[in-house]
């Protein structure tokens, strides 16, 4: 914990709180990211092309926003921190393609069931946001203390 900023962390949550309640309230819609990514991804139809066109729209922004919200940040002097990659590029594909496999039988992510449904109190985002952070924290302890070293 030696990059410990609780100031920059609240911030940062306040924004994700306000973002997803923001989207609830203007579009109906439920902030999680793989389902809006999902969305934008799906194929039109041809009886549901107008449809898909507007759905598709609000989709694209909020991914463009989270794309280029550092970036600006960082045209304004704000840092862009380069992640630390220790993994190969196969690993780091392996791991996107078993948390990508997660999220669809969880049904969500942590951002869906994390921020919004933790919020909504729904009881199945409760459980699968403390199965998340279970997972995450036996993951980190293998990998640091076991297998990792």
């Amino acid at each position: 914990m030696h990059d410990f900023t609780p100031l920059s962390g609240l911030a940062g949550g306040a924004l994700i709180g306000l973002a997803a309640a923001l989207l609830m309230l203007l579009t109906g819609r439920i902030a999680g990211v793989t389902g809006i990514v999902g969305g934008a991804l799906q194929a039109d139809t041809a009886d549901r092309n107008a449809d898909r066109s507007a759905d598709r729209s609000w989709r694209i922004a909020f991914i463009a926003g989270l794309i280029g919200a550092p970036l600006i940040a960082a045209l304004f002097g704000a840092p862009l921190p380069r992640p630390a990659m220790n993994a190969s590029l196969v690993v780091v594909a392996i791991a996107g393609l078993l948390v990508g496999f997660g999220t669809r039988m969880g049904n969500g992510c942590t951002s869906g069931h994390g921020v919004c449904g933790f919020a909504r109190l729904s009881g199945r985002s409760i459980v699968a946001t403390c199965i998340f952070m279970l997972t995450a924290i036996a993951t980190v302890a293998i990998v640091r203390h076991g297998i990792g070293g």
